[in-house]
């Protein structure tokens, strides 16, 4: 079992909350983290010492609602079932019985205890008004994302010690970077883009086998998941259309582009974009804007939301992708942009990403926000080497982004990590998830 840095969120939040929401697409390891924290062992000993839970606390009891008996009796009789429901639960793939949400709420507000409801989920239930509102000021949400590169790095983890958070962030908003050599990644970050972060996928033999999961993960989410959400006429469009996606990651979102394939609306395409995203699969990213500019891009980028997944659907393996260097510079982007917004899921203050974009083409491939205060950039480069040229639009960045600029950073696969102007660095890409 792989150590998941989310986990003291999780615990935290268990502390003060009634209800506490594990958000995040399926098989990302939503479950195994939910039953691992909620343990006696573990709530009683040393990772959770709870000051406002019973002093002998007993295991949470664990029900799916992938289960159909329990969904439908959740179904017939919401506040039946919750009435009936033990001390402490755990509700799992809760966004498949709806009703069961104002229910939740009615049972918190006459005993509100904290810690009492951990529910897990499937889609984004924030973007459903009628079930965020009815628990609003009662729940908070953890995300979970498939691995990170730096929980894959720490590797399984016996011990049940406390893992390190990686400093990669922290440098990046203020800490700066020492200069130090390592060695490159070379294929080795190829290898990492193809096999993504998904638990059971990462269990299988790299190639066909890894490839086949990833296949059959998707297909799971477009027949079942996907309408549980929305009515859709034509389901065989979603992986398709997702594909389409894949090939365009890290690029422009053009709407017209994804739809131009298929015999449907280009509303009906938005919709279908709309849905990928509530169940995880895919992501935009806004455009970062200044009011010291004039001239910038307002369009958000598209991303998929794993590589792994990504390269499945694109039929490519670890020697296809290298041939290809186009597309691998795009999924060397999307690669890094899943890492931080991982990594920035554990951080104790909320870090927004953007991309920055002018109308000149001058480019900066993710901006980060900390608070209100400061503001970072990476430019990401699948090459070996770095010059003063590729500072270019980070420099345009720290000029319009003013006090607030604490950093901007080239990612390379290169081996040395080497300071080029005032907060300004080249740091090679393995450091991303090795940084101390």
């Amino acid at each position: 079992m792989y150590p998941r840095f989310a986990e003291k969120r999780l615990t935290e939040a268990l502390e003060d909350s009634p209800v506490v929401l594990i958000q995040g697409p399926r098989q990302c390891g939503k479950t195994t983290l939910a039953q691992m924290v909620c343990t006696s062992e573990n709530l009683a000993g040393g990772r959770r010492r709870s000051r406002t839970l019973p002093d002998r606390p007993e295991d949470y009891t664990y029900f799916s609602f992938d289960d159909e008996v329990v969904r439908a009796g959740a179904e017939a009789d919401p506040l039946g079932f919750v009435a009936e429901l033990p001390d402490r639960v755990i509700l799992d793939e809760a966004q498949r019985a709806p009703a069961l949400f104002a229910a939740l709420k009615l049972e918190v507000d006459r005993r509100r205890l904290p810690g009492r409801f951990l529910l897990t989920g499937s889609s984004n239930v924030l973007q459903t008004p009628a079930l965020s509102d009815s628990l609003a000021g009662r729940m908070e949400t953890v995300r979970l994302h498939p691995l990170a590169q730096c929980e894959l790095h720490r590797g399984p983890d016996p011990s049940g010690t406390e893992a390190r958070l990686p400093g990669f962030l922290d440098a990046l908003f203020g800490g700066g970077f020492e200069s130090r050599r390592m060695e490159r990644l070379g294929k080795g970050l190829i290898g990492r883009i193809v096999a993504g972060g998904y638990p059971a996928a990462l269990a299988r033999p790299a190639g066909r086998r890894r490839a086949n999961w990833y296949r059959s993960y998707l297909d799971a989410q477009v027949q079942r998941d996907v309408p549980e959400i929305a009515r859709i006429r034509s389901l065989d469009v979603l992986p398709r259309l997702l594909t389409h996606a894949a090939v365009q990651t890290a690029t422009l979102f053009n709407l017209s582009g994804l739809a131009a394939p298929f015999q449907v609306s280009r509303p009906t395409i938005r919709d279908y974009i709309t849905l990928l995203e509530r169940v995880f699969l895919l992501e935009r990213l806004p455009p970062w804007h200044s009011n010291r500019l004039k001239r910038l891009i307002k369009t958000p980028k598209l991303h998929l939301g794993d590589t792994g997944l990504a390269c499945a659907l694109l039929g490519l393996d670890a020697s296809g992708l290298a041939a290809d260097r186009s597309l691998l510079g795009q999924l060397v982007e999307t690669f890094v942009y899943q890492e931080l917004r991982r990594q920035a899921s554990w951080q104790p203050d909320p870090v927004t990403f953007f991309h920055f974009r002018d109308k000149d083409g001058v480019e900066v491939d993710i901006v980060l926000e900390r608070g209100t205060q400061a503001l970072a950039g990476l430019e990401i480069k699948t090459g070996a080497t770095v010059t003063a040229a590729d500072f270019q639009a980070l420099r345009k960045l720290k000029k319009a982004a003013g006090r607030r600029f604490t950093g901007g950073v080239v990612l390379y696969d290169g081996e040395a990590c080497v300071r080029f102007d005032e907060g300004l660095y080249a740091v090679p890409l393995r450091l991303l998830w090795e940084m101390p």
